[in-house]
């Protein structure tokens, strides 16, 4: 049962992690010489860098809450964890925990949804995504994964 927990934890971290790290870094989209993400547009011209503040539409305002938020709740879902592993009965299900790690990854979907439709609009042909893009993809299973476990998971002595 302690490897079972201390799995869960670790696939919960990874999560958290993936999803701190697509939020902050500035590599959501990239050309030669470009990088964007949800905050600053960024670009490389004679040896110069020179970055102006993301797009200020709904959209990207609406993929940065989406983000926030799903970093906010898995933080939440850890907490809870940590709280109910000592204060729940034996036998109960870790199920607000997993109620709000499944939110967190909803939310992180969404954002990267938001973003995958509403991005053809400005980003130039030219652009691929970049590795935040991707791993904000990547945490979504992962923490849907883990929310799933944790209602399924039952607390043992």
């Amino acid at each position: 049962m302690l490897l079972l927990l201390l799995g869960i934890v670790l696939l919960h971290i990874a999560a958290l992690v993936l999803l701190c790290v697509s939020t902050i870094v500035s590599t959501w989209v990239e050309t030669s010489g470009s990088s964007a993400d949800l905050w600053l547009n960024c670009s490389t011209t004679n040896g110069g860098s020179h970055c102006d503040p993301a797009n200020t539409s709904e959209w990207i305002q609406a993929v940065q809450a989406t983000m926030i938020l799903s970093v906010i709740f898995s933080v939440i879902s850890l907490f809870l964890f940590f709280c109910q592993l000592f204060t729940l009965q034996k036998g109960g299900r870790f199920f607000f925990t997993g109620i709000f790690q499944i939110l967190a990854s909803l939310f992180v979907m969404s954002g990267a949804t938001i973003y995958t439709v509403k991005s053809a609009d400005w980003v130039p042909e030219a652009a691929s995504y970049g590795y935040a893009y991707i791993l904000a993809w990547v945490a979504f299973p992962i923490a849907l994964i883990s929310g799933f476990i944790y209602i399924i998971l039952r607390k043992r002595e």
